[in-house]
């Protein structure tokens, strides 16, 4: 099976709860006649939908019953994550996603923009119906962190980063919306201690983030952006051990290992959890993370 095979088997597990997303999602399109539709394609269209499904999964792991403000919380991570993805487009000039068109491409920069900022009003306004103070305070150190990522990324355009920079850059582009997906779900279940999940989460959004650096270079994951980040000046991991632009292969094996090294951070939390078919498809999605 590819990719595309494998994760469908492991998110069919949590498949009812994902359609619970999406139905929170479709709620939150009440933007212009004409941007509608677009904006209702591109938040509900194809997409792996990671993030909610490893937090339903480790939620599930743990024994936990999802009930109707995890849909919420997940569908505002997801919101969150999906405007940060409209202005991506725009700085980055892009015009297709996911094999669509953009909507800066469709519209204009403008409309992308105050679109991307309509939808983090309505993801505060889910976190507002949560009504728990710590789950909106990870949410906003989030997207402060997110942000503190992007600008760095954007200071360093043509320059090599070291890897702790790197690492440092991960970490609070990618990794933290996984950690406040599957860390809040645990919270919001009355988790006593939330530690353990926070360092699996954050593990596995910084293997989830090599994984996608390493396919933007050797190109097989249909559903990224065609942009080479190479090309835009943005040097990842594979950059950084080669060294150089013009001979990635020793980078590329290097940055397997890295990705290696991630996976293996997160199975180990995984080994102290009881056996269970949630835990068996958490496992499963390691190893496809690893397999770039």
């Amino acid at each position: 099976m590819n990719f595309e095979e494998q994760y469908q088997k492991i998110s069919n597990l949590v498949s009812d709860d994902l359609l619970k997303v999406e139905g929170e999602l479709k709620s939150e399109i009440k933007v212009y006649p004409a941007v509608n539709p677009f904006l209702e394609k591109f938040l509900t269209g194809k997409s792996k939908r990671i993030r909610p499904t490893s937090a339903f999964l480790y939620l599930r792991a743990n024994g936990f019953e999802p009930d109707n403000s995890h849909y919420i919380l997940q569908s505002a991570i997801e919101i969150i994550h999906n405007a940060s993805l409209l202005h991506d487009d725009v700085i980055d000039e892009c015009s297709t996603r996911r094999g669509n068109i953009t909507l800066n491409k469709e519209f204009n920069n403008k409309t992308a923009v105050l679109c991307g900022d309509y939808l983090l009003s309505s993801a505060l306004d889910k976190l507002n119906r949560l009504n728990n103070s710590k789950i909106t305070a990870m949410c906003a150190e989030t997207m402060r962190e997110m942000c503190k990522g992007e600008i760095f990324q954007d200071f360093m355009k043509g320059k090599i980063p070291t890897l702790e920079e790197y690492l440092t850059k991960t970490k609070h582009k990618t990794a933290g919306l996984f950690r406040t997906a599957i860390e809040g779900a645990m919270l919001l279940s009355g988790a006593e201690n939330t530690t353990q999940a926070a360092e699996f989460a954050t593990n596995f959004g910084i293997a989830f983030q090599i994984r996608d650096d390493l396919l933007n270079i050797l190109k097989t994951d249909a559903l990224k952006p065609s942009n080479n980040d190479i090309k835009c000046g943005i040097y990842n991991a594979p950059v950084i051990f080669a060294g150089n632009t013009a001979d990635l292969m020793q980078g590329i094996e290097k940055t397997k290992t890295l990705l290696n090294n991630y996976v293996v951070k997160s199975q180990r939390i995984l080994d102290n959890f009881a056996d269970n078919p949630y835990k068996t498809a958490l496992g499963e999605l390691l190893g496809i993370l690893n397999n770039a």
